[in-house]
């Protein structure tokens, strides 16, 4: 089953991809979605994909874990829908699932 993401950017733009696959960072930098750069390449090493997820979806996609809350803990912007989309992969239950993109610090 396609699984369809939105990306709301700083400018308000949306950016949606149909048949996303692979985390949701790789699916923002294949889609140029701006505002995710993914500088660390996926290992929670940067907060360059820092998003925030819709309050609606945040039991299905849950809560970053130690090492993700370490690295969002650097940010200046960061609220309990603060994730680091390099860790949250993609899976069908996330078909509709909105994130914004969280301001660089």
């Amino acid at each position: 089953m396609p699984t369809k993401i939105t990306f709301i950017t700083q400018d308000g733009s949306k950016v949606v991809v149909e048949d996303a696959i692979g985390t949701l960072m790789e699916v923002a930098t294949e889609h140029d979605v701006e505002g995710i750069d993914g500088d660390c390449g996926g290992v929670c090493s940067c907060s360059t994909c820092h998003v925030k997820v819709k309050r609606e979806w945040l039991d299905k996609v849950g809560v970053a874990d130690e090492i993700e809350q370490d690295m969002l803990d650097l940010e200046d912007e960061t609220d309990e829908r603060s994730r680091l989309c390099c860790q949250i992969e993609v899976v069908e239950e996330f078909d509709g699932l909105i994130v914004e993109v969280a301001p660089l610090s």
